[in-house]
């Protein structure tokens, strides 16, 4: 079985707590450090979890006892972060995106390549049982041949919620690559890699105003487009297409639906690890829910990483760096034709991921391979 992966994290900011939650019952990650910029909010973490030190994010790369960093900085360090770890020899596992563009995300996965070190990167909820469910499905020929999909997420805006969302509307920002990691990453692991994508982009207001928190009524400037539609060609010939959106106010569609020749998937909302898959085959009078049948069970933030621990030395995670470079690839591409009016191919390609038997967590799979 081996020894657990000893992890670090940097950055101790509000989505951390799902990871703590979720490594306390898995038993091939042991979390040994925490670093942060505010070293109070480390000091706190490390105070809730036994056996765990608070340490300066230079420490925390180069102590001897951490195998692999869990990067949970804001998305223009995480190149930065990324690569000071791997130059000390750890492998890395990310949030969403891999980087904050492809060309920092290249420099992440070649230097990890040169150092023999393991990438991998959120969305883990990929992984899930309501993702893999359908995958499932796909593979065992119940909707025939893919044709298409759809992908909707439709919001009227972070600031309704967040107290600091002037992110959400600069450059780097916007809805397509804040939620598009999942919805995109939940895509390629369904129907394969994209080969090519034509995009447009639009935003219907100049200004939002905060709605919570200590700055609400504050107005705040909107930079970026705000509302993106995207047509996405599969290596398999399907297509699938694209609405990301914080300017609609609500929707009814699907999250993800996956249309074949012999029937119809609605998948679940692929932020989530789990959800009902529902079929609607040629013939039949009503939709049907599928039966949980792939994925880990009960699964959740993190479950990413303990599968990177398990995968054999040299292959590639199935929330590796590959699929996360191709998933930001393919959004920056959404983006670029939205801006010149042009098709863009798709320089890269990825695998898609090895499919995840029902099961209880990477651990208990490990189990199961040791002992057939």
């Amino acid at each position: 079985m081996g020894k657990p992966l000893k992890v670090g994290i940097i950055g101790c900011g509000a989505i951390i707590a799902q990871y703590l939650a979720n490594f306390r019952r898995l038993d091939a990650i042991e979390l040994v450090a925490v670093a942060d910029l505010d070293p109070s909010r480390a000091q706190a973490v490390a105070a809730g979890y036994d056996g765990v030190r608070a340490l300066t994010v230079d420490e925390l790369i180069a102590a001897d006892d951490v195998d692999l960093v869990l990067n949970l900085t804001i998305p223009a360090a995480h190149a930065e972060v990324a690569l000071k770890a791997i130059a000390a020899g750890k492998s890395v596992y990310g949030e969403k995106p891999l980087a904050a563009t492809t060309g920092e995300a290249r420099r992440v996965l070649e230097a990890a390549r040169a150092a023999g070190v393991a990438v991998g990167c959120a969305p883990d909820t990929v992984l899930g049982t309501g993702i893999q469910t359908a995958r499932k499905a796909i593979d065992d020929g119940l909707i025939g041949s893919p044709i298409s999909a759809t992908a909707t997420m439709v919001t009227p805006g972070h600031e309704r919620w967040h107290p600091n969302p002037d992110f959400y509307y600069q450059p780097g920002g916007g809805p397509l690559l804040d939620m598009g990691p999942y919805y995109v990453s939940a895509l390629v692991s369904l129907l394969g890699p994209v080969v090519s994508v034509t995009g447009a982009a639009s935003h219907t207001r100049t200004e939002r105003t905060i709605g919570s928190g200590p700055r609400e009524g504050e107005v705040i400037p909107v930079n970026f487009d705000s509302h993106v539609t995207g047509i996405l060609v599969h290596a398999n010939g399907a297509l699938s297409t694209l609405v990301m959106s914080f300017d609609a106010v609500k929707t009814r569609s699907s999250n993800i639906e996956i249309h074949g020749e012999r029937g119809s998937l609605v998948v679940p909302d692929p932020n989530h690890f789990d959800g009902d898959v529902e079929l609607f085959t040629l013939g039949a009078d009503s939709w049907k829910t599928l039966p949980v049948s792939a994925g880990y069970v009960d699964s959740g933030r993190g479950f990413g990483i303990a599968d990177l621990a398990a995968t054999p030395e040299g292959a590639e995670p199935r929330a590796g760096g590959r699929l996360a470079y191709h998933v930001l690839e393919v959004m920056e591409s959404v983006l670029e034709s939205a801006r010149t009016g042009a098709m863009v191919p798709i320089q890269s390609t990825v695998p898609r991921p090895e499919p995840v038997p029902l099961t209880a967590s990477p651990d208990a799979a490990r189990v199961q391979e040791v002992s057939a």
